[in-house]
C-alpha cells in the first residue's frame, strides 16, 4: 500500500510564491538597465556640443571661448596617458592612480572624522533642548564661513601637508552631517521612545537602538552631501604645499597651461565623487535592510 503525503495548501502556495519572482522584483530588474539608458543621452549631447563648440570656435555666455579648449578626443588621449602611459610619455604619464589614491585617503580621513564628531553631537543636540540652545547659535555662526576662508588660517596654524587638507575636508563635511542629524532626531516620533521605555530600554541605549535607526535616512542624506563637499574642497586643500593628489595635479597643469590635463583631473574628481556616493548608498542599504533610504 502506497501512502501519499500531500503538501498543505498554505505551504504549497508559499513554496510556489517563493520560487516565482514577484512583480516588484521583475520591475526592478527592468528598471535598472532602462535607467542607465535614459541617463546616457545627456553626456552624449554634452560631448557632441563640446566637440562642435571647439571645432567652430563658439563663444558661450560669460564670454567662454570654446576655441581655447581641447576636443573630447584629446582629453580622452590625455586620460589614457595619465592612467597607463604610452601616449605622451611626459612627467604626468601613468601617475593617475598615485594621485587618486592620495586624494581618496585624504577625503576619507576628513569624512570619517566629520562623521565621528557630527553624528553623536547631532543626536545629543536633537534630544537635549538645553544642549541645542547652548550650541545652535555657535554652529550657525561658524557654518556660513566658507572653507576657502579657512584655508589661509589652516596653513598658518597647521602648516603644509596632508593634515591641513584633511582638516579642510572635515570643516566642509561636518556641518551637513550635523544639521541633518539634528533634523532627523527632531522628527523621530515620541511614540517610538515611549514604546522602547515600556519595553525596559534605558534612555541611553534608546539613543542608538531607536533614535539613530529612526533618523537614519536624514543622517545618510547629510553624509552624502558631506562626501560630495569633501571632493569639492579637496582641490582647495591640495593647491599649496602638496605634490601628490588630484588637486595638486590640476594646480601643476594650470601652471603649465595644460587645459587637457586640467579637464582630465576634473573628470576624475567627478567620477570619484560619483562612485563614492554610490558606494555609500550601497553600504547603508545593506546595513539598514529595507529601511527607506534616499537614493
Amino acid at each position: 500500500m502506497t501512502t501519499t503525503v500531500e503538501t498543505p495548501p498554505d505551504r504549497a502556495e508559499a513554496a510556489t510564491a517563493a520560487s516565482v519572482p514577484s512583480a516588484g522584483d521583475r520591475t526592478r530588474r527592468r528598471r535598472l538597465p532602462l535607467g542607465w539608458m535614459i541617463a546616457l543621452p545627456v553626456p552624449i549631447l554634452i560631448l557632441i556640443g563640446w566637440h562642435l563648440g571647439v571645432q567652430y570656435a563658439w563663444t558661450l555666455p560669460f564670454d567662454i571661448k570654446m576655441t581655447f579648449l581641447p576636443t573630447p578626443g584629446e582629453v580622452a588621449l590625455r586620460g589614457v596617458d595619465l592612467a597607463v602611459g604610452g601616449v605622451y610619455d611626459d612627467s604626468f604619464s601613468g601617475t593617475l592612480w598615485e594621485h587618486l589614491a592620495a586624494s581618496t585617503l585624504r577625503v576619507l580621513q576628513g569624512f570619517a572624522l566629520a562623521v565621528a564628531v557630527a553624528v553623536p553631537l547631532g543626536v545629543l543636540m536633537g534630544r537635549s533642548r538645553l544642549l541645542f540652545r547652548m550650541l545652535e547659535p555657535t554652529v550657525n555662526l561658524v557654518r556660513p564661513i566658507p572653507v576657502t576662508a579657512w584655508a589661509p588660517l589652516t596653513l598658518l596654524i597647521i602648516g603644509f601637508g596632508d593634515r591641513s587638507t584633511v582638516f579642510l575636508v572635515f570643516i566642509a563635511a561636518v556641518f551637513p552631517i550635523l544639521l541633518n542629524t539634528i533634523s532627523g532626531v527632531h522628527q523621530v516620533p515620541g511614540r517610538l521612545l515611549e514604546a522602547a521605555a515600556m519595553l525596559g530600554t534605558p534612555k541611553l541605549q534608546s539613543l542608538y537602538k531607536v533614535v539613530i535607526p529612526a533618523a537614519a535616512p536624514q543622517i545618510i542624506s547629510g553624509m552624502r552631501i558631506a562626501m560630495g563637499l569633501g571632493w569639492v574642497i579637496l582641490v582647495v586643500g591640495e593647491t599649496v604645499g602638496i605634490s601628490t593628489g588630484l588637486g595638486a595635479l590640476i594646480t601643476q597643469a594650470r601652471e603649465q597651461s595644460r587645459t587637457d590635463l586640467i579637464i582630465v583631473g576634473m573628470i576624475v574628481i567627478g567620477l570619484a565623487g560619483f562612485i563614492a556616493d554610490r558606494l555609500l548608498t550601497l553600504i547603508f542599504s545593506v546595513a539598514f535592510g529595507r529601511r527607506p533610504i534616499q537614493k
